[in-house]
């Protein structure tokens, strides 16, 4: 059976809460993110997070909100704290096989089905529904709005960074420790002196065009 799909649509006040999880108790309630979906390079990556509510580590925020010394502080926080959590990726090739869209709902399904104890319900950022083993609701700006989501969006940025930055030392020259892969001038000039490496979404339009002399 599909899951039964809803948007929770609001607006942000005073940062994320347990507002949206506390809708559904006594449910086991997931938040869901991604990171990676608009680089040139690299996998996307996907986080789920199943929070404590007696023992939230404070300054859980929208990871883009955060430094990345915040980030990787709250990283080791959310991990000993959490009831569950869980990290999972989609392959370039994947990405390339399946598009980027349905490459992020397989790494959030992977992520989601990492989780031990199961999640019932999963608020994922966003208005996609993707089909996830539990059922689903969509938050726009969730990231802004529930704590969940929060943890989960600093999970997969934490992961998808440190992965990057191995990804630099195996394909040196492209500077992926520091644009993560994401199309920043330093990046196309080093494709246009390169070229592609195996870590390169070759199915994206504005990276072929960029490669045939177009962009």
């Amino acid at each position: 059976m599909s899951p039964r799909i809803d948007t929770l649509k609001s607006k942000p006040r005073l940062g994320p809460s347990l507002t949206l999880e506390k809708l559904h108790h006594p449910a086991l309630v997931c938040g869901v993110d991604e990171a990676g979906r608009g680089p040139w390079a690299g996998p996307v990556c996907a986080a789920a997070v199943i929070l404590r509510s007696e023992a939230v580590p404070t300054g859980i925020d929208d990871s883009k909100k955060l430094t990345a010394k915040a980030r990787e502080t709250l990283e080791l926080e959310i991990k000993g704290l959490a009831v569950a959590w869980s990290v999972a990726f989609a392959s370039v090739e994947e990405i390339g096989e399946l598009n980027i869209l349905h490459a992020t709902g397989l790494a959030m399904r992977r992520a989601v089905e990492g989780l031990a104890p199961a999640a019932e319900l999963a608020l994922v950022d966003g208005n996609y529904a993707f089909k996830l083993p539990c059922e689903v609701k969509t938050v726009v700006g969730g990231d802004a709005l529930s704590l969940s989501i929060a943890a989960a969006s600093i999970l997969a940025k934490v992961a998808r960074d440190r992965l990057m930055q191995e990804m630099d030392e195996i394909h040196p020259g492209y500077g992926f420790a520091s644009h993560k892969g994401y199309g920043a001038p330093a990046h196309m000039a080093a494709l246009k002196a390169l070229g592609p490496c195996p870590a390169h979404r070759m199915t994206w339009a504005p990276l072929r065009a960029l490669l045939a002399g177009e962009g």
